[in-house]
C-alpha cells in the first residue's frame, strides 16, 4: 500500500530529495512474518517517559473450584461516550498467557501500543474506525479484529450507539490454526474460511501534530504487565508506504463456515485462530447433526487439559436454557469440572435440525482467574443449576 521503493532495503527518497526511514516491523526475530514501513519520522524518537497506570490488572484464583457465569452488561458506564476501548478495559479472566477484558465505548482512544502480544478484539456491537500505522480498517459489528503486538494504532467508534468489545490480549502471536494452512502458509481447502474473508487496511493515513502521546503495555510490574507513556517530536501515522505479511486485519464472525457431521462436533471443528496455550472457537448459526438417533446439544465433558470460557453474543445457545445465561454472558468452565447441558437440555434438543446461537470460546491450557470486573459481575448462583440447589449456608 502507499509509496514504497523497487528493493527493500534501498534508498526511498522524499519528492525534495530526503530519505524516508525504513521500519522493520517482524516476529520471532526476522525469523518469521514480517512488514517493511516507510515513515517520514525517524519512528525511535522520542522527547518524553513516564509511568502509565494500566487499568486494575489484579487476579483472584478460581478457589473454590467453580464454574462460574459473569454478566459483562453489568459492567457497562453511566457515560459510555466518556469510556474509550484502551483505557476502559476492565479484566473478566487472565492467567499469564491471555487476558480477557469487556468495555463499551463511545469516546476515540488514546494511540495504543500493546508490546506484549497480539490482540483479538471481537465486536459484540457497533461500528468503529481502526486507525493504525498500516491505514484505515472499517470494523462493524461480529468482527475479530487481529492487531499484532507494536502496532500503533487508535479505536474511533462511529455511529450512534457505542461500541462493545470483548479483548483477547495474548502474551504471543494470535494466527489461523496451523492445520488450517499449506506449509507456505495459504488457508486450504479444509478451513472454514479463506483469505477473502481476511480483510486489511483500506487506505493510508495521515496524523499530524507534534509532541504526540502515545501508550505503550509491555513486560514488567507485579502482575506481569505494565505501562509506559511516550511522547513522540512527530505524529507515528506518518507512514508513506508499507508491504509486508504482518499487519492487522478483520475477519466476521458471519464468514466463518460451520463444520457439521451426522453426530456431535468436537470444540475443534469450531476453531478459528489459537495463541500459545490457547485456542478461539466460535458457535455460529448451523445445522445440527442429522443422523436419526442425534443428539444435537453437547455430551458432558471432563476438561482435563483446560479451561472453557465463552462469551454468549447472540441467538439462543440450547444448552445453557435454565441457567441465567443469556446475550453478553461469560460462562468459565474450569479443568477439574465436568460440565454439559443444563438440566432437560438433552431431551429438548432430539429432533432439532437447526441451532441459531453466537458465541466466542477461549479454551486455555493453563487455569484463569478472575480479574476484579469478573469479580465485580459474578451470577453467585450459576454453579448449582445443574442441581437445583446450592449449599446450606
Amino acid at each position: 500500500m502507499g509509496d514504497i521503493p523497487p528493493k527493500r532495503h534501498t534508498q526511498h527518497r522524499r519528492p525534495d530529495g530526503g530519505l524516508y526511514y525504513e521500519e522493520l516491523m517482524g516476529e520471532e526475530g526476522f525469523s518469521s512474518d514480517s512488514s517493511l514501513l516507510y515513515h517520514a519520522g525517524i519512528p525511535s524518537a522520542l522527547v518524553d517517559a513516564s509511568p502509565w497506570e494500566l487499568p486494575d490488572q489484579s487476579l483472584t484464583d478460581n478457589r473454590p473450584l467453580l464454574p462460574r457465569h459473569f454478566t459483562l452488561h453489568q459492567l457497562t458506564a453511566a457515560d459510555p461516550s466518556t469510556v474509550d476501548v484502551v483505557t476502559g478495559r476492565r479484566l473478566v479472566l487472565g492467567n499469564p498467557d491471555v487476558r480477557i477484558s469487556y468495555v463499551v465505548a463511545g469516546a476515540p482512544s488514546p494511540l495504543y501500543r500493546n508490546a506484549v502480544g497480539d490482540e483479538c478484539v471481537y465486536v459484540e456491537s457497533g461500528t468503529a474506525t481502526l486507525e493504525t500505522v498500516f491505514g484505515v480498517l472499517p470494523v462493524r459489528t461480529g468482527d475479530y479484529v487481529i492487531v499484532p503486538r507494536a502496532t500503533t494504532h487508535r479505536w474511533v467508534p462511529t455511529g450512534p450507539d457505542p461500541l462493545r468489545a470483548y479483548a483477547i490480549e495474548a502474551d504471543s502471536h494470535i494466527a489461523p490454526p496451523a492445520r488450517y494452512l499449506s506449509r507456505y502458509g495459504q488457508l486450504l481447502e479444509h478451513a472454514p474460511y479463506c483469505e477473502r474473508d481476511l480483510h486489511g487496511p483500506t487506505e493510508p493515513l495521515s496524523g499530524e501534530g507534534t509532541d504526540v502521546e502515545i501508550l505503550v503495555r509491555h513486560r514488567g510490574g507485579a502482575h506481569g504487565v505494565t505501562g509506559t507513556r511516550y511522547t513522540a517530536p512527530t505524529h507515528p501515522f506518518d507512514v508513506v508506504g508499507w508491504d509486508g505479511c504482518l499487519y492487522p486485519y478483520t475477519f466476521n464472525i458471519s464468514d466463518f463456515e460451520p463444520i457439521t457431521g451426522r453426530v456431535h462436533q468436537p470444540p475443534p471443528a469450531h476453531q478459528v485462530f489459537e495463541g500459545r496455550n490457547f485456542v478461539v472457537c466460535n458457535f455460529v448459526p448451523r445445522k445440527v447433526d442429522y443422523h436419526p438417533l442425534a443428539v444435537p446439544v453437547p455430551y458432558y465433558h471432563a476438561n482435563v487439559d483446560s479451561d472453557e470460557v465463552m462469551f454468549y453474543c447472540g441467538g439462543s445457545y440450547e444448552a445453557r436454557k435454565g441457567s441465567g445465561i443469556g446475550q453478553g454472558s461469560v460462562s468459565l468452565h474450569p479443568g477439574g469440572h465436568s460440565h454439559g447441558p443444563q438440566p432437560g437440555a438433552v431431551e429438548r434438543s432430539l429432533g432439532a435440525e437447526f441451532f441459531d446461537e453466537l458465541a466466542v470460546m477461549v479454551d486455555t491450557f493453563r487455569p484463569l482467574s478472575l480479574g476484579s470486573a469478573g469479580v465485580e459481575c459474578e451470577d453467585p448462583g450459576y454453579a448449582w443449576t445443574w442441581s437445583g440447589r446450592g449449599p446450606a449456608r
